[in-house]
């Protein structure tokens, strides 16, 4: 261990150090079960409750994943139960903004999983009713929680790597073309972007702001959703970030933020608990080893402190940072043509830096 890393290894705070409150888990799928593991494995919280349109699986997703946890056969059930102080909600994109106003109209405070809606127009309407009611609601980011995130912007913080002037990240997965799932319908909003391109996006907004321009290409599958897209991203006069996301192939899903002294290679998956090396253009360099685990137990501890200090966001992941990743999501859907049937308002009209672009070309298995 270097001394730099040293320096370093306190950035993130405790998630065992942070209060406790109940959870009530809305959906009771695969990111449901994660999130409920590190809750239980890693904070002094409980999950009291799951809720699901079938009851059968709520009880089955209780018995396994939260023993003692009260089983709902709706969501409204859920989001009534008076045991319970937060409501986490991940049930698909398309239902983010129903299911959030369901929790907020409820009187509970709101963990939306990322992305937080189909659209900047719905994620106003999620933070303006909970603004009215006093909500706690934040976007389940849970990357900048991290303790290599934390790390690595101390690190940028204290200069050793000058001005940053380029961040590089990208996410793919490879998805085999099958029209009844999530990603490939439009219906649940699906597509490279909201799923999986949020995190390189996401990540671009954390290290340099929002983008004052934006430029998109993509490629759409045979059922009308983003397969792939890369995006170019100006965060004023200098920076740049450059970024990729894919439903058709797993790439080394590593990140490099480039300044005007060095650089920062982050290690694959670069949006969950890795390491990093700094290596600066004097020929020295140093390392940040992280750790094994899931690492959604920070996200949830942050919810717990903000909750218990009676605040209704986030300073790390604020309301207007949720909606500026929006924003950039709608112009990039905008420039590729995906347009998502049935939802709530329409993408922005953002401006960018070659004007719209063709619409993606249909390809992809």
């Amino acid at each position: 261990m270097t001394a730099a890393q040293d320096d370093l290894l306190g950035a993130a705070p405790d998630p065992r150090e942070a209060p406790a409150v109940r959870w009530g888990v809305l959906g009771a799928g695969g990111i449901a079960q994660v999130f409920t593991g590190s809750v239980r494995r890693g904070t002094r919280s409980t999950v009291v409750a799951v809720g699901s349109r079938d009851r059968a699986k709520a009880q089955a997703f209780a018995d396994e994943h939260a023993p003692g946890a009260t089983a709902h056969g709706s969501y409204e059930d859920l989001v009534a139960d008076p045991d319970v102080d937060v409501v986490y909600v991940a049930s698909p994109h398309s239902h983010h903004r129903e299911h959030a106003l369901l929790a907020i109209a409820a009187g509970k405070h709101v963990l939306v999983e990322k992305a937080f809606t189909r659209n900047e127009a719905e994620a106003r309407e999620v933070l303006d009713a909970a603004r009215d009611a006093g909500a706690f609601v934040m976007e389940a980011m849970w990357t900048r929680f991290l303790p290599h995130v934390a790390a690595l912007r101390a690190a940028i913080a204290r200069g050793e790597i000058g001005d940053v002037v380029n961040v590089s990240a990208a996410h793919g997965q490879n998805f085999p073309l099958d029209a009844t799932h999530r990603l490939y319908d439009p219906a649940l909003a699906g597509g490279a972007l909201l799923d999986l391109g949020v995190y390189p996006v996401s990540f671009a907004h954390d290290i340099l702001g929002a983008p004052d321009a934006t430029v998109a290409v993509g490629a759409l599958t045979e059922t009308g959703v983003d397969g792939q897209i890369s995006m170019v991203l100006s965060h004023g006069p200098r920076a740049q970030s450059t970024l990729q996301t894919s439903l058709w192939a797993i790439g080394a899903n590593g990140a490099v933020i480039t300044g005007s002294q060095g650089r920062i290679e982050v290690d694959g998956w670069f949006y969950t608990p890795t390491s990093f090396r700094v290596v600066r253009d004097d020929g020295s360099s140093w390392s940040y080893s992280g750790f094994d685990g899931e690492g959604k137990e920070y996200q949830a501890a942050e919810v717990a402190r903000c909750v218990a200090a009676g605040l209704t966001e986030s300073p790390r992941m604020t309301w207007d940072d949720t909606l500026a990743v929006m924003r950039t999501m709608d112009e990039v859907r905008r420039q590729v043509g995906v347009v998502y049937p049935g939802s709530s308002g329409t993408p922005s009209l953002g401006r960018s830096l070659l004007g719209r672009s063709p619409a993606g070309q249909r390809g992809g298995p």
